[in-house]
């Protein structure tokens, strides 16, 4: 495994472990402005994750498309991306 995906899953280790607090602090009664404090935070983490896998599908799996010169397999990369986004907007 490369060091940018070890990143990934370390990051969402510890995003799993947020998780699990943040459902301790409900099941504790904590105030609530606590806990959005922390949902924002699991949030902002997840995003980054996002970001982080984007980036690499975009340098390798649509890279590797681009350099095959197969449109075909380059029309699959593109239409997967316009389809993330268009998810997004929703």
């Amino acid at each position: 495994m490369n060091e940018a995906r070890k990143a990934t899953v370390n990051r969402l280790k510890r995003i799993e472990g947020q998780v699990r607090g943040l459902a301790q602090m409900v099941e504790d009664d904590r105030y609530c402005i606590d806990i959005l404090h922390q949902v924002q935070a699991v949030k902002s983490a997840l995003a980054k994750v996002e970001s982080a896998v984007l980036k690499d599908h975009a340098a390798h799996c649509v890279a590797d498309a681009i350099r095959s010169g197969d449109p075909a397999e380059q029309q699959v990369k593109f239409g997967e991306l316009v389809e993330l986004f268009e998810k997004v907007k929703r």
